[in-house]
């Protein structure tokens, strides 16, 4: 098992979940989050829930001590819509321990949801297919 990741079951049948290990801060954080989200995380999440991309994914999701906006465990892919409440100087760092635990990060900004909305799922959709064919994020 990888350095980070902890193995859990859903309860009442089979699937799995991979969820990364996370502060108790995080999850409180992240549940207060899932409540209110920002106009263009709640335009992402219409466009994701109910696996509209074909793929299912959570929203607010404690990873290590941040929480990523939308997080796909199958294929590993990060969504992250940027706006104010993301420290800049802090995000490298972010995704270089999201990519070490395996996750490919697309990120967009508020402006881009807003702006080029079918675009951007549109995006999210080629990134899925490209990971299920090949592993790997697209150059």
């Amino acid at each position: 098992m990888e350095e980070g990741i902890e193995l859990s079951r859903a309860s009442g049948n089979d699937r799995s979940l991979v969820r990364p290990h996370h502060t108790p801060i995080a999850g409180t954080r992240a549940q207060a989050l899932r409540r209110s989200l920002t106009v263009s995380e709640a335009g992402v999440w219409g466009g994701l829930k109910n696996k509209a991309t074909g793929a299912r994914f959570r929203r607010q999701v404690p990873c290590g001590h941040w929480i990523v906006d939308f997080c796909c465990f199958d294929p590993k892919l990060v969504i992250e819509i940027d706006d104010t409440s993301h420290e800049f100087r802090d995000e490298d760092t972010r995704t270089a321990y999201l990519e070490s635990l395996g996750f490919a990060v697309l990120r967009f900004t508020n402006r881009q949801v807003a702006q080029e909305f079918p675009e951007v799922i549109g995006t999210i959709n080629a990134w899925i297919a490209h990971l299920r064919a090949t592993g790997r994020a697209p150059e």
